[in-house]
Parts: C-alpha cells; sequence; structure tokens
C-alpha cells in the first residue's frame, strides 16, 4: 500500500504542476464585468473559505475514526451503515449533480470551437473511460494484493474465535457468510476483505483529491462575490459528509496510524490548496478561455466517472448486496432513506453551487 501512497503524492504534484502551466493562458472568451465582482471582497471571502472547508472537511473525515470506541458506531453496528449509506449518497449526488454539469457546460461552451467540441459528446465519453480505468485500477490493484498475499509475501496471522461474520469476495463486490467455529481460525477471507476495503480507500482517496482540487481551484480564481458565498457554505456541507464516507473506508481498512494520518491529511488541505492556487492564479486566470474550459472540464468528466463508480460498485452495492443488509429488510429501508437524503441534500445544493 506504500506504492499507492506514493502514486498519490505523484499524482497530486503533477496535477498541480499542469494546472498551474495550462490555466495561466490569457487567451480569455468574453468579460465577467459586473456588479458582484469584487477583488477584495472576493479576496477575504477567499481566506474565510479556506478555513472553513479545512475544518469542517477534518472534522468530517475524523468523525468516524474517532467514534470508533462508542459501541453504536462501530463498523459492525446499523448505525455505521446507515450513516456510510448517507455518505455514499452525497458522493453520488457529487459526481451527477455538480461535478458533471460541470463539465458538460464548460466543453459546450460558445467559447470553444465548433469542431470537434461540439460535434462529439466529450464530457460523456471521458466520463464512461474514467469509470471503466477506475474499474481496471480496483480490480488489478485487489488481484495484485491478493496474489501477494496468497504467496505468502503479507502472510495472515489474524485469527477469529466464536461467532464472527467474515467476508469473500466475488465479482469485485463483498458477499459475505458466518463461521461458527469455536477454535481460533485462520480468516484468509477476513484479509481479503481487509484488502478491498484498503484497495477502494485508496481509490476513493484520489478520485476526491481531483475534483477537490480543481473545485478550490475554481473557487480561488473567480473575483465573483455573488458566487462565492453560496459556494463557502456549499462545499463546507460537501467536504464534511463527503470525509465522513472516506472517513468510513479508512476505519474500515483498518490502516496504521500513520496512513491513516496521512490520508487525512491529504482529504482535508485538497481544496484549501486548490483555493489557495486559484487566488494565486487569479491575475492570469481567465476561467472563459479555451484552455481552462477544457481542461477544467475533461477533469471534471473524469471526476464524476470516477466518483460516481465509487458510489454505485465499490460503497453502495457493496453493502447493500453484503450479509448484513441482505439479512434485514428494516436495515436495508432504512440505508435506502439514507441514501435519499445524502443525495437529496447535496442536489439541494446544486441550486446555489
Amino acid at each position: 500500500m506504500a506504492t499507492l501512497f506514493k502514486l498519490i503524492s505523484i499524482f497530486f504534484i503533477l496535477l498541480s504542476v499542469f494546472t498551474t502551466h495550462v490555466l495561466s493562458a490569457s487567451d480569455e472568451c468574453g468579460s465577467n464585468s459586473g456588479e458582484c465582482n469584487d477583488k477584495e471582497g472576493a479576496l477575504t471571502l477567499k481566506i474565510i473559505a479556506i478555513f472553513a472547508i479545512l475544518v469542517t472537511s477534518m472534522i468530517g473525515v475524523c468523525l468516524p475514526l474517532v467514534t470508533r470506541s462508542i459501541p453504536a458506531l462501530s463498523p459492525d453496528r446499523s448505525p455505521f451503515v446507515i450513516v456510510k449509506a448517507f455518505a455514499a449518497g452525497i458522493i453520488l449526488a457529487t459526481g451527477f449533480m455538480h461535478v458533471l454539469p460541470d463539465s458538460f457546460d464548460m466543453l459546450s461552451s460558445t467559447c470553444l470551437p465548433e469542431t470537434p467540441w461540439h460535434k462529439f459528446p466529450f464530457t460523456g465519453f471521458v466520463a464512461m473511460l474514467s469509470a471503466i480505468v477506475t474499474l481496471m485500477v480496483d480490480s488489478m490493484a485487489t488481484t495484485i494484493y491478493s496474489q501477494k498475499n496468497n504467496a505468502g509475501i503479507k502472510p495472515e496471522t489474524e485469527v477469529v474465535r466464536g461467532d464472527q461474520e467474515t467476508g469473500a469476495m466475488s465479482s469485485g463486490n463483498l458477499h459475505g457468510f458466518h463461521h461458527h467455529g469455536h477454535g481460533p481460525t485462520t480468516i484468509g477471507s477476513v484479509g481479503s476483505q481487509l484488502l478491498r476495503y484498503r484497495v477502494v480507500a485508496m481509490v476513493l482517496e484520489m478520485g476526491i483529491v481531483v475534483h477537490s482540487v480543481v473545485i478550490g481551484l475554481s473557487m480561488g480564481a473567480s473575483n465573483n462575490t455573488c458566487t462565492i458565498k453560496p459556494l463557502v457554505a456549499a462545499l463546507c456541507f460537501h467536504q464534511m459528509f463527503e470525509g465522513m464516507g472516506l472517513g468510513g473506508c479508512i476505519l474500515q481498512a483498518e490502516y496504521k496510524l500513520l496512513k491513516k494520518a496521512v490520508m487525512v491529511f491529504f482529504f482535508s488541505v485538497t481544496t484549501p490548496f486548490g483555493i489557495a492556487l486559484g487566488i494565486a492564479l487569479s491575475n492570469t486566470y481567465k476561467e472563459n478561455s479555451p484552455s481552462s474550459l477544457i481542461t477544467v472540464g475533461l477533469l471534471n468528466a473524469s471526476s464524476a466517472g470516477l466518483l460516481i463508480y465509487m458510489a454505485l460498485v465499490d460503497l453502495l452495492s457493496a453493502d447493500f448486496m453484503g450479509p448484513k443488509l441482505q439479512g434485514s429488510i428494516k436495515l436495508q429501508i432504512k440505508s435506502y432513506i439514507a441514501v435519499l437524503l445524502g443525495a437529496g441534500g447535496m442536489s439541494l445544493m446544486a441550486k446555489w453551487a
């Protein structure tokens, strides 16, 4: 897993360098003059946003980790499943209602040339490719680490006693079974399930890093106070509950303290970093320039595909088709309500951001 952490760090740096170079273009299309444009007022709001979003992000991602000692919120209890379903609804709505529509708007802008941008639906195409690539990464990472585990490179030394619910992977999803032994038993299936949780947490983190930097960059480069004010509240809401979803995955992955801290750090600082980067580029960044529209539009499309895949396949499908929810219609109904509330609340935020 150390390799994946290095890849995320390298990817984060390359994304920052790439966006800094590309988005500093000056070929602006149209102007953004109006009574809402106030550079000094916008700067104040953006500084407030950096600290507000940083704090809410840390609260959201750390909440599942610090509440582990509370029995009612442990991963094997129903409240944890319901909260995780709510957070998955937030992530799903982020992809469908925020990131994907923004990409459609940017890549269909009149500022872009008719050919090829108005001749082909690039947003849908890139989102589709992103979902397929995410599936490939998801599947191959699981296979590689499973093979290493089975070959004895990382042998399982854990044991299970008593009546424990264990999981096994089948076709990329988690399908559990119950073991009713009375003595110590090797839990290769638990090792596989734990490995699956770790892959999911890493892939989800990478997707969040991409779209968080893009969102922060767009906000930091804007001087429109009418846009920034509602966006601050929307992003705080979004980051807190998206962080809860990621925090739940990190908790289930059972990482060591250092890895948990690294993942929490990357999630918490990406949006504030994007805002700071946008502020630094605000004099040269032109949000209506063709290069900016193409770059941000394509990044949004790829982020949308990844987030939608992760929400549907690795979070919702894995839980709803797993043994815990399959064993209780009542818990399924509660979880579906939680998904609808999360998706509905985030969809409502699309009215302002």
